[in-house]
């Protein structure tokens, strides 16, 4: 039964998973408010009528903390807290049927493309007027722009093609108009990102066109940040680097999931590139664009994985010294290619790899936050807590990477803004620093 009258109701929508799911969820968003109804963002201090809750379906611990959180809703929907119940996104794309069967006390599952469907539960259509206008849910100084959806890659671990469907980019015009929109409304940082970045464009113009995208955006007056997240590094366009190092409004920072060095494992993993080949690039990326701050991911544990595997990708890591890394256990995931391969590491094993992993990294950007000691750099004050002011540098992005502390104690600054920050000392993953003031 759909709603009736559902302007005067209160929406809450909750998001689990990744960035790309919050601008869905924005967007979910921008689409109700637009039509006058009273909706909000994961907000626990208003009694909500209707929830929605957008999923993710990736790896098993994010499945389960998506269900965990439709059973509390479940709950509440039983207590007479909440009146109606909608579930979207990527675990009720892949696995709709199942919820249907398991979880009847949802009112509607909604995939990854049934916005329209959902919007009709509302009594409105999707307004195709506001192409290029979002509402965000992060700090009013930064917005993730998502410039693509779905995935042609073929590895063998992820189940995003499953949930997300095929690589489709996003028109140039279309994204510079909704970079602009935001940027007239005080976003000062813009974080790209998308399930493949740098296969931007093949879709629309039968070539990559990330460094014209990146170039385009870089003219956007306000923006004075701009960040590249998921780069896919096979068949990475040499163009975005160029681009990168000419325009002072492009972070020198790259986001580019690597999973693994072992040319054995990258086989399997059927990621198209060798260690040979990733070492390369990495060596390419750095003379171009001279001291760029590199992001990677790793996973451990997919099957085939030996002790040998993972010690080649320690030696790497040592031997690379990236500015920042996270690292995943491997998941495996039905309908995927790995599904058919025995999952051969024990969790357990997993896990002690991960954390020697992140040990080694800690060591590597301990020793690299040493070096920016003494240095000033530009940083954006994202908040106050805990009696510090956190900020940013070019070289992270939030929530994942390094952060810089300020005594907010001591000295007086305004979040959302852009200072110089003089660096006192550093941890393994944090800079300490106070404002310059030209005798610091």
């Amino acid at each position: 039964m759909k709603t009736k009258g559902t302007r005067k109701y209160k929406v809450n929508v909750v998001t689990m998973g990744c960035a790309k799911n919050l601008v869905d969820s924005e967007v979910l968003i921008t689409q109700l408010k637009a039509n006058k109804i009273n909706v909000y963002h994961e907000k626990d201090n208003v009694q909500s009528d209707i929830v929605i809750v957008n999923t993710c379906g990736f790896i098993e611990n994010a499945k389960q903390e998506s269900i965990d959180t439709i059973l509390n809703f479940v709950k509440a929907k039983k207590q007479g807290l909440i009146q109606k119940l909608y579930v979207t996104g990527c675990l009720s794309q892949r696995y709709r049927e199942e919820l249907e069967t398991e979880i009847p006390q949802v009112d509607a599952y909604f995939g990854t493309r049934d916005l329209p469907a959902l919007l009709k539960r509302f009594n409105v259509d999707y307004r195709h007027e506001l192409l290029g206008e979002r509402l965000t849910s992060t700090r009013s100084h930064y917005a993730y722009l998502k410039i693509s959806e779905g995935c042609d890659r073929p590895c063998s671990f992820c189940a995003i093609p499953l949930m997300r469907g095929n690589h489709r980019s996003r028109p140039v015009e279309e994204l510079v108009q909704e970079a602009s929109f935001l940027a007239e409304r005080g976003v000062k940082e813009l974080l790209l990102i998308a399930q493949d970045s740098t296969y931007y464009g093949i879709d629309l113009y039968n070539t990559r066109m990330l460094g014209k995208l990146m170039d385009s955006l870089a003219k956007i007056d306000r923006i004075e940040w701009i960040r590249l997240h998921y780069a896919f590094p096979a068949g990475f366009p040499e163009d975005a680097l160029h681009i990168m190092a000419d325009n002072e409004n492009i972070c020198k920072y790259i986001d580019m999931p690597l999973q693994h060095a072992s040319s054995k494992m990258l086989k399997i993993m059927r990621r198209g590139i060798t260690r040979e080949r990733t070492e390369a690039l990495i060596e390419k990326i750095r003379n171009l664009v001279p001291g760029i701050g590199i992001r990677t991911t790793m996973l451990v544990g997919h099957p085939g994985e030996t002790g040998k595997d993972f010690e080649e990708m320690i030696d790497f890591i040592e031997k690379v010294k990236f500015d920042r890394l996270g690292v995943f256990t491997y998941s495996h995931e039905e309908g995927t290619h790995s599904w058919s391969l025995k999952d051969t590491v024990p969790k357990r094993e997993k896990q002690r790899r991960a954390d020697e992993l992140m040990e080694v990294q800690a060591s590597i950007s301990g020793r690299l936050n040493q070096q920016r000691i003494g240095k000033i750099l530009k940083v954006i004050i994202d908040r106050k807590e805990n009696g510090h002011y956190i900020g940013r540098t070019e070289y992270d992005s939030p929530e994942v990477d390094n952060e810089v502390l300020i005594d907010a104690g001591v000295h007086k600054l305004r979040t959302g803004e852009f200072s110089s920050i003089f660096i006192t000392d550093a941890l393994p993953f944090d800079l300490i620093g106070k404002p310059h003031t030209g005798d610091s």
